[in-house]
């Protein structure tokens, strides 16, 4: 299997990569991080037998940084390289619903310490955790994280996560922060800490001077929001017929069906997202899984179809307040979307957000930053 090093050094050397000592010292550590990861014993193994004890973890890595830097990239070379059975890689938003629904199974057979239960079960699976995007904002996931990953870290797990902030600013200004505060310092213990930061943004790189509102709707407007998701994704264009799909964990227990699913871009129809009866919870489960969302065919708007219109306000407010990216085809420039109807007066906030969103402000912040 090539190596992390290796792999990051043929992108570059093909010129799809602009030379960045931050990426290399990064590239770097997650290439160690890779041999030390292969060097432990496997579980059950007589190796790992003959230690008598539990073998000691490797430190584990985040590494943040402003959006389009190429963590993502590196956690995909990293991920992709390092060969061990026990890994997981995952969304961190998708983890924690996961975390939670562990829990409240748990609480209905009145386990007496539920959140111990959870951690000792998912750490039997894997001993290399990856997270996609690690932001918190949900004050039930602030509360447990502490006690989870130190029970989890006690069982020989390692984790390696992104995020667009350093430790010491995540859930900054959060409810009850001071009980946080573990959760970072077990982070600074147990993870060195890589910044992330170099000149060139490659997000915004890739999509140019693409305006991300296209109007009207029709093949033109197809074509670049495609052409779009394929440089957003690296995803071969000869291969457009096997795009990956997925299922989005909504909370309630429910799921949502991603048509086009790839490295934190979805593809969406306005009439599936806002033409069947959907809500706040699905809109918010969008929006912390996806750093950009392409969304097609969005009509005009008016009396007829008024409930069309108050989900997509609601779809544009968790979008904006998670600083998603959206790329959109439409009937009309925002100004002219909704002209009459019920809730006219009240769209005028999603004009004046829909405007924002296509600034280059707003395209360089960072997914989730508040």
């Amino acid at each position: 299997m090539t190596s992390v090093i290796d792999r990051y050094k043929a992108l570059v050397a093909a010129g799809e990569l602009r030379p960045d000592p931050e990426q290399a010292a990064a590239a770097e550590r997650l290439n160690s991080l890779a041999g030390e990861l292969e060097a432990v014993p496997r579980k059950g193994s007589i190796l790992w037998r003959a230690l008598g004890r539990l073998p000691e973890p490797p430190r584990g890595l985040y590494i943040w940084g402003s959006v389009g830097r190429g963590k993502s990239m590196l956690m995909d070379l990293f991920y992709e390289s390092v060969n061990i059975r026990r890994k997981r890689r995952v969304h961190f938003h998708e983890f924690m619903l996961e975390v939670h629904e562990r829990l409240n199974e748990e609480r209905k057979k009145d386990t007496r310490d539920p959140v111990v239960a959870v951690a000792d079960a998912m750490a039997e699976d894997v001993r290399l955790l990856a997270f996609d995007e690690m932001v918190v904002n949900n004050p039930a996931d602030a509360m447990i994280l502490s006690r989870l990953f130190t029970e989890m870290m006690g069982h020989g797990l390692t984790m390696v996560a992104t995020s667009n902030r350093p430790p010491r600013d995540l859930y900054k200004d959060g409810l009850n922060r001071q009980l946080f505060i573990p959760f970072i310092e077990l982070i600074e213990a147990k993870m060195d800490v890589l910044t992330l930061n170099g000149p060139t943004d490659y997000r915004l790189d890739r999509l140019g001077r693409m305006d991300t509102w296209l109007v009207p709707n029709g093949p033109e407007a197809t074509k670049q929001l495609s052409a779009a998701f394929f440089r957003l994704t690296d995803y071969p264009v000869e291969d457009a017929a096997h795009v990956p799909t997925c299922e989005l964990p909504v909370q309630g227990g429910r799921e949502l069906h991603v048509p086009k699913c790839l490295k934190g871009v979805a593809v969406f129809s306005f009439k599936r997202l806002c033409g069947e009866a959907r809500g706040a919870a699905d809109y918010l489960a969008i929006a912390r899984r996806f750093h950009t969302v392409i969304l097609v065919g969005i009509p005009k708007l008016g009396p007829e179809n008024r409930n069309e219109a108050a989900r997509f306000v609601t779809l544009i407010d968790a979008l904006y307040e998670h600083k998603v990216k959206l790329l959109a085809a439409a009937d009309a420039e925002p100004q002219d979307l909704y002209e009459t109807g019920d809730g006219r007066f009240e769209f005028d906030r999603t004009v004046s957000r829909l405007m924002e969103m296509r600034s280059d402000t707003y395209l360089a912040e960072g997914h989730g930053e508040q």
